[in-house]
């Protein structure tokens, strides 16, 4: 199948473009772009160089991937942006790419990032996650798979947000999430275990158990946080509480 290409849209000869992609009207597509097949890009949209967008992924209007970062240091680098596939990208969608310090933004694939949300520089949004609109990453953030972000969700540079993890609209992080729990309140705070997104996604109701007693120990018992997180060394037999414990020893903006 053939491309199908705007006649008003721009598209540099050095960009590879994919079987039956489709550019709309106004869009630009700049040197040393990948886009895969199947891949939709709407109108007015600009595809900066350095971007790979992989299949099947349907980038809507008036959105901006790869552009230079909004860091004072960022001195013309040559870095990267990469989308993966069966990716839905929204209307009015910033996506910066990435500096020195990683070189690289990163997008998974089957994500969907609803209208108007910011992806700085140096971020890694893993695979199937969910940010609603008007959500904003700082540089160097780290959203882990099948997180989900409320609408107006501010996530501050270098925060990381575990898998599985749902925070409610409008609300800030400043410190890491981790995995498995519902985060709300200002300040950040945890709101119990995310039931019916773990639920939905196949857990058994044992691990649901286990979770739910790993955090009850963590955040609501007696006991320091320091000698918590000893306790749940003992119950690592168990995937998910070896996930949590590894998250939160390798958290370097402390816990929520």
């Amino acid at each position: 199948m053939t491309t199908k290409l705007h006649p008003t849209s721009l598209i540099s000869e050095k960009a590879n473009l994919g079987n039956n992609v489709s550019v709309g009207p106004f869009s630009v597509i700049e040197d040393d772009v990948s886009i895969g097949d199947n891949t939709i890009i709407g109108n007015f949209t600009t595809i900066c160089s350095g971007t790979k967008i992989g299949k099947n992924s349907h980038i809507f209007h008036n959105c901006s991937i790869g552009e230079i970062p909004q860091d004072l240091k960022f001195t013309g680098e040559n870095t990267e942006t990469s989308i993966g596939d069966n990716t839905i990208i929204r209307e009015n969608v910033t996506v910066n790419r990435g500096t020195s310090a990683l070189g690289k933004t990163e997008v998974g694939s089957n994500v969907l990032l609803m209208a108007a949300v910011h992806i700085a520089h140096d971020c890694i949004v893993h695979d199937n996650v969910i940010m609603a609109n008007m959500s904003t990453l700082g540089g160097h953030v780290e959203i882990q798979e099948f997180a989900s972000l409320g609408g107006g969700v501010l996530v501050h540079q270098f925060c990381k947000i575990g898998s599985h993890v749902f925070i409610g609209g409008g609300f800030r992080a400043v410190q890491d999430v981790p995995p498995y729990i519902l985060a709300v309140g200002e300040p950040l705070r945890f709101g119990g275990i995310n039931s019916i997104g773990l639920k939905r996604r196949g857990f058994s109701i044992d691990t649901l158990s286990k979770i739910k007693k790993a955090y009850k120990l963590f955040f609501r018992s007696d006991y320091t946080r320091s000698d918590a997180l000893d306790m749940l060394k003992n119950m690592s037999d168990n995937e998910e509480i070896k996930n949590i414990t590894n998250f939160i020893n390798n958290s370097e903006r402390g816990i929520i």
